[in-house]
């Protein structure tokens, strides 16, 4: 085994570049940090994500702090900006996405043991007081992570990176059956 030189892994992912993507979305809802939202895109074009959806107090770009974390990936991945997040969940609702919430409460399971359908819409909410109650009605599924030590949870970013790529092990696998 030999570590990939840099030519190499471009030219790999220069392959991908225009693989279809995968039947999954992201609402990121009232995400306060830029460098969060920044790694969020850089995870959601590594994961193979097809849209971010933008909502609420959450920045977009070219605000400054997201370029710092996104790399570029913030130009490569599509997003929009939407103010209302609950009309948003709704026609996505329409579209057949599944909404799935990445938060903590009643009836949440574990995010390894989740199954997705076939289109999956990954809501992650505020840094502090996560998604509200309102999106909470529309939900067809929670998940969450599991914890052990002294804190409850993780960082938002570290969370959804977690969460969509188990999501989107479930939905490549089910693509190739």
């Amino acid at each position: 085994m030999r570590k990939l030189t840099h030519e190499e892994i471009v030219s790999r992912q220069a392959k991908k570049a225009d693989a279809p993507k995968l039947p999954l979305c992201a609402v990121l809802n009232n995400i306060r940090s830029l460098h969060n939202v920044g790694t969020i895109f850089r995870t959601a074009d590594g994961a193979g994500v097809e849209k971010i959806w933008l909502c609420g107090i959450t920045g977009y770009p070219p605000q400054g702090g997201i370029a710092k974390t996104a790399l570029g990936a913030e130009n490569h991945v599509p997003w929009e900006y939407r103010e209302d997040t609950l009309g948003l969940l709704k026609d996505l609702k329409n579209k057949g996405y599944q909404i799935v919430l990445l938060e903590q409460m009643q009836g949440s399971v574990c995010y390894d043991v989740f199954k997705t359908k076939s289109r999956v819409c990954l809501v992650v909410g505020n840094e502090v007081d996560g998604i509200t109650e309102a999106l909470q009605s529309l939900s067809d599924a929670a998940i969450e992570i599991e914890m052990d030590g002294i804190k409850n949870s993780l960082n938002v970013a570290v969370a959804f990176g977690i969460a969509v790529y188990q999501l989107r092990g479930q939905l490549k696998n089910r693509l190739l059956k």
